[in-house]
């Protein structure tokens, strides 16, 4: 049995009518060029080259959830090119082969509650799944932590201009 938040997960999730193998920690991982934060008119977060990340929390997330993402997502060998050259052209073998410390990129990590928007059941999303804000907080600065770790350059420039910002996920299978 799963607790998070002295709620009991398993029976939490099938009075939702959700199933606990799709309550996980969740990332959308786009490689950029470069890509920024702005709140109030502020810069709070940007990067060059690398790695953003929307993360979303859930209920049931703990701290291994965070670890196996922050390793995977920087150990990701999504990029091109051979060290120190300035192009990002295919390897001799047309292959992405450089993870974000090779390319010596940055990563920027964005909250992201709106991931487990639930648009099953109609057309408004339901955001239920989600952790409650002071959970996802803490997942989400343990997870920060974790890539920083990993010997990642601290934020560098970034910039995506997303209104909210608002991600749904869809897929055939209704898993989300």
């Amino acid at each position: 049995m799963r607790r998070a938040a002295g709620i009991n997960i398993d029976r939490h999730l099938k009075s939702q009518g959700k199933k606990l193998e799709t309550a996980c920690m969740r990332a959308v991982v786009q490689r950029v060029s470069r890509a920024g934060v702005t709140v109030a008119n502020e810069i709070v977060g940007e990067i060059g080259r690398g790695l953003l990340v929307l993360l979303g929390v859930t209920h049931a997330d703990t701290e291994a959830d965070a670890d196996y993402l922050a390793d995977k997502i920087a150990g990701l060998r999504i990029f091109q090119g051979s060290i120190g050259q300035g192009s990002i052209g295919e390897d001799e073998n047309g292959k992405m082969n450089l993870d974000t410390a090779a390319v010596e990129g940055g990563i920027l990590v964005v909250s992201q509650f709106t991931l487990y928007g639930d648009v099953r059941r109609g057309k408004r999303p339901s955001f239920d799944a989600a952790a409650p804000p002071e959970r996802a907080r803490q997942l989400y600065e343990y997870f920060v932590e974790r890539i920083r770790a990993a010997g990642l350059p601290e934020m560098m420039q970034v910039e995506l201009v997303n209104d909210g910002p608002v991600t749904i996920l869809l897929d055939s299978t209704k898993a989300f």
